[in-house]
């Protein structure tokens, strides 16, 4: 494999681009290193003639256990809070927007940002005994994978408040009954699941696949732009808050 940065890993198997978060250590908890590498590594992915579809995993035991809170510090104006906010947006840009499909293998955990990724993918496959919440609401914080305007638009209104402002934790079983998974594999079948779709989509026609993503995630996403403007609006409002910063730092002292 190859590193775009130590936390995230590519690699080229074929016309199919593995992508791999790489802070086993923290259950891939995000970073801004991570971030950065990530925008990077669908960046060029979706650059890459050769690269015809993409895996998305995580290593070790987890997908993504969401934001480093231990290791995170508040934003220090709004400035730096907006700024923070768009670049983890750059992240659902380049895997809603980009060109090359994306088949999401989801393990062990999917929480916060983490699950902004998995609802992303184009085709997301989790694991059985994967299961995924948001955490935001409870720290103060907002989320800001777009998921403001994709979850109502897929799953209603209700249930988005529950997942959103409640917190609720769903199991795969319960995510793929709901719409947010797209298969459900077992545990030891996940990554060659993800494969074998990712090959299937790599023997197509290369044009006529990426027109098709560009056409109807465009089609059905066309307000997640402007939603994405709101939430890092909010993002903003968020890590500035004093009750934010309490709630972070009683965890952090954990």
């Amino acid at each position: 494999m190859s590193a775009t940065g130590s936390v995230v890993l590519t690699e080229q198997r074929g016309a199919v681009r593995h992508i791999v978060l790489n802070r086993p250590e923290a259950l891939n908890a995000i970073s801004d290193a991570m971030v950065a590498g990530l925008t990077q590594a669908f960046r060029d992915a979706n650059a890459d003639e050769a690269t015809r579809a993409i895996v998305f995993r995580g290593a070790g035991r987890a997908f993504c256990a969401g934001a480093d809170l231990k290791a995170r510090k508040i934003a220090g104006s709004e400035a730096a809070a907006r700024a923070r906010g768009q670049a983890i947006q750059d992240v659902t840009r380049a895997i809603v927007f980009g060109d090359v499909p994306v088949v999401g293998a989801i393990h062990g955990w999917a929480v916060g940002g983490g699950f902004e990724w998995a609802l992303n993918c184009d085709f997301p496959i989790w694991a059985e005994s994967a299961q995924g919440f948001f955490p935001e609401v409870s720290w103060g914080l907002f989320v800001t994978g777009g998921v403001s305007a994709i979850l109502p638009n897929l799953i209603g209104l209700q249930k988005t408040k529950e997942l959103l402002m409640l917190g609720e934790r769903y199991g795969a079983a319960e995510l793929h009954e709901l719409g947010i998974a797209w298969r459900v594999a077992a545990d030891d079948a996940l990554l060659d699941e993800a494969e074998a779709v990712a090959e299937r989509l790599a023997g197509l026609p290369v044009r006529a696949v990426r027109d098709m993503k560009r056409t109807l995630n465009r089609a059905a996403y066309g307000d997640v732009a402007e939603a994405l403007e709101r939430e890092v609006d909010a993002v903003a409002r968020s890590y500035n808050d004093p009750e934010t910063f309490e709630r972070i730092a009683a965890f952090s002292d954990r």
